[in-house]
């Protein structure tokens, strides 16, 4: 999402380099440069504003010290504001001290409320027994959508159909008090309510919304907005926290390719801070929004907590599994198909990519040359072979070749470029166990490209 602002400051910042003592017109033209690149993100006028000024303030007032040179002094300046406009430290959900914690979930339809409510719910099954409550009951649609989600993430569902609730109930006040009852008989120490959604904020739903909350207190009252709406989002947090006091912001579709200013705006303008960010389709893609981190992925720093969370979420037998080829020094084609199943789970390429500090840097790589596509297509390769293959890749001639090619859906030039690929990373493997200093590997042929990216 950050990918053109993350570019432009970047160029902002190379109007500072090699200068040994800011001038006041040396500042001024990067911050001309920063607040072009803030506007064009969509971010209010008036945040950039105020935003710019207190870098201004603060950059004028800076002494260069030796070992550190300008432009490394403004762009921390620049991060620590970064972090205050977005809200500084991650803001934790409140947990009630007496079961249920109660949360309920608004926002307007089509922002991806149901999914985050999702997303949410599997988030808190760590620890916690969750409860998914439709109270959207005008719309069946999103009841089944909320049902079935839920069957997938195997957390549990209260709505229309549920135990003692007839099919087409349309009194959410007797869902939500139903849906206390069945939380405490059940042991569901936290309650999700799914709120109707409209296409636009009006009295009705404001009304149905406060009945809700005056029938079953919320601890947490969350908005679910789609960070891809611009501006648009930050009017919809406004209206909405005027009404119903919000505890806190979900932003959706942080994966996309919109310009991103309300996720960087959105607190500054509504004083509510931002809980999390879904960055995904699937049911676990929502993360903890973490200013600290967005403004380093932002600045081009990468995000190492979020890139060794990724790692945490692994499978353990397939880290286990390969940490034990590292220690025997034993590489062969399992060993590769180990790998892509593991980085096939960390999600799109791209993004994992954008967490390692300073990997905007490389210029030369581009979102066509990162495919988890071509992962998926050499793992069928892979999984095409027989096991006696796997283990000797020498005794795979042009028969063979032609065989794994029609069985894995892919071609015979696929299967050569894997199989050249593996040679590679052989002996990148062997001068990395014999402690050498490595050689170059073939990335972009690996991921989906042609040329070298050195290691």
């Amino acid at each position: 999402m950050f990918e053109n602002l993350r570019m432009k400051l970047d160029s902002a910042f190379s109007k500072l380099r090699n200068k040994g003592k800011l001038s006041e017109a040396d500042v001024d033209l990067a911050l001309r440069e920063i607040r072009k690149s803030f506007l064009e993100a969509d971010v209010d006028f008036k945040v950039v504003k105020e935003f710019v000024e207190k870098i201004r303030a603060r950059a004028l007032a800076l002494d260069v010290l030796e070992s550190i040179t300008a432009v490394q002094r403004v762009s921390v300046v620049v991060y620590e504001e970064l972090i205050s406009l977005m809200g500084g430290d991650a803001a934790p959900l409140v947990i009630a001290s007496k079961p249920p914690t109660v949360i309920l979930m608004a926002g307007l339809q089509g922002s991806g409320k149901t999914t985050t409510t999702i997303k949410l719910a599997r988030r808190l099954k760590n620890g916690h027994n969750p409860l998914v409550v439709a109270c959207d009951l005008r719309r069946p649609a999103a009841v089944e959508q909320l049902r079935t989600l839920a069957e997938q993430a195997k957390v549990a569902f209260y709505g229309p159909g549920s135990s003692g609730v007839a099919v087409g109930e349309t009194d959410v006040l007797k869902i939500v008090t139903g849906a206390a009852v069945y939380a405490e008989s059940h042991l569901n120490d936290v309650v999700l309510l799914d709120t109707a959604g409209r296409l636009h904020i009006d009295q009705e739903l404001m009304e149905e919304l406060a009945a809700v909350a005056q029938a079953l207190p919320p601890h947490e009252t969350l908005l679910v907005v789609d960070a891809m709406t611009g501006q648009e989002a930050v009017s919809v947090a406004r209206a909405f926290h005027e009404l119903l006091n919000l505890t806190g912001l979900v932003l959706t579709k942080m994966d996309g390719d919109a310009r991103g200013g309300s996720a960087l705006a959105i607190r500054a303008a509504t004083s509510v801070r931002v809980k999390f960010a879904g960055i995904g389709e699937a049911t676990d893609a929502l993360e903890v929004f973490d200013a600290r981190r967005m403004a380093g992925r932002i600045m081009g720093m990468g995000d190492v907590q979020g890139l060794l969370e990724k790692v945490q979420s692994l499978d353990s037998d397939g880290v286990e599994k390969m940490a034990e080829v590292l220690k025997s020094k034993e590489f062969n084609l399992e060993t590769l198909l180990a790998q892509f199943e593991q980085m096939d789970k960390m999600g799109p390429l791209e993004k994992v990519l954008e967490m390692v500090p300073g990997f905007s840097r490389f210029k030369n790589l581009n979102k066509t040359e990162i495919d988890n596509l071509v992962i998926r297509k050499n793992k069928a390769i892979i999984q095409s072979m027989t096991p006696a293959e796997r283990r000797d890749p020498k005794i795979i001639k042009g028969s063979r070749r032609r065989r794994i090619a029609l069985g894995s859906g892919t071609s015979v030039q696929m299967v050569n470029r894997l199989l050249a690929q593996y040679e590679q990373m052989k002996k990148l493997y062997k001068s990395f166990s014999s402690g050498g200093k490595g050689g170059s590997l073939n990335f972009k042929t690996l991921f989906g490209g042609a040329g070298r990216f050195k290691m």
